[in-house]
């Protein structure tokens, strides 16, 4: 793993046309822009892992009864204001 140390405003440049760029830092995080062609995929790394998850659990033949099951609850919301 490359590991850089940017600013607000730096950018890196990957083969394939791709430039990330440091767009702003601040207390809640970093916030980065990408450029990159069209036919480059780029996906967040919980969706990726979300999808590795959910094709084991295709694989193992999980039920979708069984997928419901272990999403999380509903929490309940009073309306009468």
């Amino acid at each position: 793993m490359l590991i850089l140390t940017r600013r607000e405003g730096d950018s890196i440049y990957i083969d394939g046309g791709v430039r990330v760029v440091v767009l702003s830092i601040d207390r809640k995080g970093v916030r980065i822009g990408i450029e990159a062609p069209p036919d480059v995929r780029i996906l967040r790394g919980e969706i990726v892992a979300q999808v590795e998850s959910e094709n084991r659990s295709a694989a193992t033949g999980e039920s979708a009864k069984e997928l419901l099951d272990r999403l999380p609850k509903p929490t309940s919301r009073n309306t009468d204001g």
